[in-house]
């Protein structure tokens, strides 16, 4: 099952929030941070989901 958990950018702080999605960038709500597309990137300052750790 995949986890609805928020996630952290380590570099600015942005939090993804599950619930939320990132509509600006056509991520839907409801879609678990697992389920991103590997391109892409923190919204705020553009680093890869590699840099994103669990709340």
């Amino acid at each position: 099952m995949k986890s609805l958990e928020i996630w952290i950018c380590e570099v600015c702080g942005y939090e993804y929030d599950p619930a939320k999605g990132d509509p600006d960038s056509g991520i839907a709500p409801g879609t678990a941070f697992e389920d991103i597309p590997d391109d892409w990137v923190c919204p705020l300052c553009g680093v890869d989901k590699s840099n994103f750790s669990k709340k």
